[in-house]
């Protein structure tokens, strides 16, 4: 597919969950009247890590900037149609808040989480600290033997329908006049004194100029920064994911329970969900998605079992594997303006906290590329600017 135009106000290299938040946002931006290129390499989105999400959100960070970023998310998500304009066609976004809830094996890490809910309260949360007595009460099927408390949050905190807000994000880009193609950057050209890029180039033979460049790109963050002769520290891990049915299902909701076994596990309607890392956890090639079939039975299930054993007689009906964008130095979202490059924007770096943060920052690059400034939520710590010092952003419940 040909562009429209020979050169665009925006283009923005990646047209999933955050390049179509920002495309859409920028139409919603008073002021903002330029052209907008979405550039993506496929449409399907098969193995874009949107299409993997567990679309999830929460409000248990210790950040604070995390946490504000959760609440606007948790807004957008309850007041949807009312962002898309009120179109009677958009669809209400339920969130069913069964909250996460974060289980402490030591005394090291009861006394983190309740540190951690502190923090979170004073920013109007509303997670609780719970001892194993309180735990037990309410939820008796958990075996709790080792486990000392937890935190748990039932307010704002749960799944909701990421794939619909997708959805509706690039319909309302297009409906706004945000032009999307089926093609790939493979290329980048700078000004002659390097300080912007001037032209990025397509796999389909075109060139097209640019004022602004929005990396976009997922788990390819770094291959997009690389063509402009930057550097990121973004590369893709594999995360499973295994939905079952259970013989003796439970008789309430399963919170996403974050065990000390590094595994997590939640209700997915009359399903179950359970998620992990693998046990080495390298970086991997764009496109293995290669699945590792030992993974359930020595690690996932015993897991589940051990924790819930009314769930030891399961089948697994669906399993997926698909990629973290994740980011070395700190697992945090990478955002802004190169120092020098000073039209290429970074949006990347999300290390699974993707979906649900997308509509905040989705939000923030739209205020920044029109305004020159973060103007709803000061997204300062976040900037790229710390990945060229070294800085980590810390952020210490990270799954």
């Amino acid at each position: 597919m040909t562009p429209k135009h020979a050169s665009y106000d925006v283009v923005i290299v990646g047209g999933a969950i955050f390049g179509s938040s920002v495309a859409w946002w920028l139409t919603q931006m008073p002021g903002f009247n330029g052209t907008v290129l979405v550039v993506e390499r496929d449409p399907t989105y098969q193995f874009a890590s949107t299409s993997h999400t567990n679309s999830c959100i929460r409000q248990q960070f210790t950040a604070a900037i995390n946490i504000k970023v959760s609440q606007f998310g948790v807004e957008f998500i309850k007041n949807f149609r009312r962002f898309m304009g009120d179109d009677p066609e958009v669809p209400h976004l339920a969130l069913h808040s069964f909250g996460y809830m974060y289980l402490a094996d030591t005394p090291e890490f009861a006394q983190t989480l309740k540190q951690n809910q502190q923090v979170q309260v004073a920013l109007g949360a509303h997670t609780r600290h719970l001892g194993r007595e309180e735990i037990a009460a309410a939820y008796p099927f958990y075996q709790l033997d080792d486990i000392l408390a937890a935190n748990h949050n039932t307010h704002d905190e749960g799944y909701f329908d990421g794939g619909t807000m997708f959805d509706w994000f690039k319909r309302m880009a297009r409906r706004n006049g945000v032009e999307y193609i089926h093609d790939e950057v493979v290329a980048m050209t700078k000004s002659s004194d390097g300080t912007a890029i001037t032209s990025v180039s397509l796999k389909s033979g075109s060139t097209v100029g640019c004022s602004t460049v929005v990396n976009a790109s997922g788990p390819r963050a770094l291959a997009t920064a690389q063509m402009a002769g930057l550097s990121l520290p973004v590369e893709p891990r594999k995360r499973y994911t295994f939905i079952f049915d259970a013989a003796k299902p439970l008789d309430r909701d399963l919170p996403l329970t974050i065990d000390p076994s590094g595994v997590h596990f939640r209700t997915d309607g009359k399903y179950y969900m359970a998620g992990c890392p693998p046990e080495d956890d390298p970086a991997v090639a764009y496109d293995d998605f290669g699945f590792d079939h030992g993974l359930w039975e020595n690690k996932v299930w015993p897991a589940v079992a051990a924790r819930v054993p009314q769930l030891d007689q399961v089948k697994v009906i669906n399993e997926w594997v698909g990629h973290y964008a994740y980011n070395v130095l700190d697992q945090n979202a990478i955002l802004g303006r190169h120092s020098v490059v000073s039209n290429f924007v970074f949006l990347n770096g999300f290390s699974g906290h993707g979906l649900q943060q997308s509509p905040a920052l989705g939000r923030g690059i739209a205020e920044l590329i029109t305004y020159g400034e973060y103007r709803s939520l000061d997204l300062s710590p976040f900037e790229y600017r710390r990945i060229e010092t070294n800085q980590a952003m810390i952020e210490k419940a990270v799954i």
